[in-house]
């Protein structure tokens, strides 16, 4: 493997083979720097431990950041303790040293980003399973089916989240130009709508929140996480 590269590991997820990936930056000294199991911390292990035996891959990008600044990038980041599996899981951190987004593409394709955080739209044994409380039901079938619907609520909400993160975007850029043409009054509009766009986005932002802590919860209590 070359040195500064993304590269990833493939694990099992609910018991399923390669449907969980693992990543990191190779720093080609036999050490790779990722966020480490259990410790949720990002740290320098050798890549013995990173594999834990397991096939290695590599993550290829037409455009990236060469080798030396992928690794100051990473080494910035050591000791840091901001897991989160929803917006700062391994891929993403390894994406971002890579390319400056952080981004997973884990996430987008499977792991939940949550609805409306209406906790009474999940039934009350999945609650069970999520908050740790005792059940007597197949902790695996919760899982299963608690991720089911945390998976349609997240392609629910996920257009119009980023819809609004976007529409206010574009409400700045309407502002800047109004201003350049002296019309304050259309700067001001613009501004009001890229508020409640704003809003809106931060709504939503914080009930992805909310169901993403208990989705962590839950797939951490079943060890499937790093």
């Amino acid at each position: 493997m070359a040195r500064g590269e993304q590269i990833y590991t493939i694990r099992k997820f609910l018991n399923i083979d390669g449907v969980y990936e693992h990543h990191g930056i190779d720093c080609g000294d036999e050490t790779v720097i990722h966020y480490r199991k259990g410790r949720e911390t990002i740290e320098r292990t050798s890549k013995a431990y990173f594999t834990d035996g397991k096939k290695v891959y590599v993550k290829r990008y037409p455009l990236r950041y060469i080798a030396d600044t992928v690794i100051q990038r990473a080494v910035s980041r050591l000791g840091e303790r901001k897991y989160n599996i929803i917006f700062n899981n391994c891929e993403h951190f390894a994406t971002w040293c890579i390319t400056g987004v952080s981004y997973s593409q884990q996430v987008k394709n499977f792991i939940p980003l949550l609805n409306h955080i209406n906790v009474e739209q999940i039934s009350k044994q999945i609650q069970e399973a999520i908050l740790g409380e005792k059940t007597q039901v197949n902790t695996h079938e919760l899982v299963s089916k608690a991720l089911a619907e945390i998976k349609v609520a997240w392609e629910n909400i996920q257009p119009e989240y980023k819809q609004n993160l976007q529409e206010a975007n574009n409400w700045e850029k309407v502002a800047v130009v109004a201003l350049k043409k002296q019309r304050e009054d259309l700067a001001r509009a613009a501004l009001m709508r890229k508020r409640k766009n704003q809003q809106r986005g931060n709504e939503l932002a914080s009930s992805l929140q909310k169901l993403a802590i208990m989705t962590e919860t839950l797939l951490r209590s079943q060890n499937l996480i790093d």
